[in-house]
């Protein structure tokens, strides 16, 4: 992407509302400002980012570790932080080649510099939109060899879709363009707390980006046709965790591609 990339400092943008909640710096006083209402509302929200970023940790390592995936598409990745996808997979396997998408600018901006990855293996990233599956695909087959296994990793990204038909058909689509043995690993919000609902309505009256929470038997249609890997779709911070967390904010599963 030739230039400085336009960034929207008027609205809150999830990628630094997260960044935001996770204790990071990379961000701007209306994320700031987006960030305190929701944890004014839900304020368990910080310990809802950190426990996603725990679930990526152990579903990265499961994928490398126990079956053996060496290549993955992370979707909505955000900003870097610590233990980023390609940070635990090349710890366990170096060889392993990662690809990041994400459609905020100052993400282009921070993973030019922080997202290298091992000597052994690859990591990329595209500016680009999940909504343009077709995009993203061509863009990640510079760096992904889509005939050997994938894992796919969308966590709180299919909520940044507000037609659930559309989402759903978004899930279909990548998952479509995975070889067998590849997997995907979801995890989304869930409408299941009136106060974490009230926050993600404030939220989205402001956010460039709205959210949309759905009931955890939506999120689990996003796995149809798919082998759910034990314990099936779970609390995110239930997810082979010890011990499981309390906080029940998001559901998430891992299934395999068999054919």
């Amino acid at each position: 992407m030739d230039g400085e990339p336009r960034i929207d400092r008027t609205r809150p943008h999830s990628a630094r509302v997260w960044n935001y909640l996770l204790g990071g710096t990379d961000n701007f006083p209306v994320d700031r400002q987006a960030g305190d209402e929701l944890l004014r509302t839900f304020p368990d929200f910080a310990q809802v980012a950190r426990l996603q970023r725990d679930f990526l940790r152990r579903v990265v390592g499961h994928l490398v570790t126990e079956a053996g995936i060496r290549q993955f598409l992370d979707l909505g990745s955000g900003l870097p932080t610590a233990d980023n996808t390609h940070e635990v997979a090349q710890r366990l396997a170096p060889e392993s080649r990662v690809v990041y998408v994400d459609n905020d600018p100052l993400v282009l901006v921070h993973a030019r510099s922080l997202l290298s990855g091992s000597a052994a293996g690859a990591t990329d990233y595209l500016q680009a939109d999940v909504r343009d599956p077709e995009g993203v695909l061509a863009g990640a087959a510079r760096t992904l060899d889509f005939s050997r296994p994938i894992g796919l990793v969308m966590l709180s990204i299919a909520g940044q879709v507000p037609d659930h038909g559309v989402a759903a058909g978004l899930v279909r689509r990548f998952v479509a363009a995975l070889p067998a043995g590849s997997a995907l690993a979801l995890s989304d919000g869930v409408s299941v707390n009136p106060a974490l609902v009230e926050a993600v309505d404030a939220y989205n009256r402001r956010a460039a980006f709205p959210y949309t929470l759905r009931t955890p038997e939506q999120v689990a249609g996003f796995f149809e046709g798919l082998e759910l890997v034990p314990p099936g779709v779970v609390p995110t911070p239930s997810w082979r965790a010890q011990p499981p967390s309390g906080v029940v904010s998001a559901v998430c599963g891992v299934g395999l591609k068999a054919q």
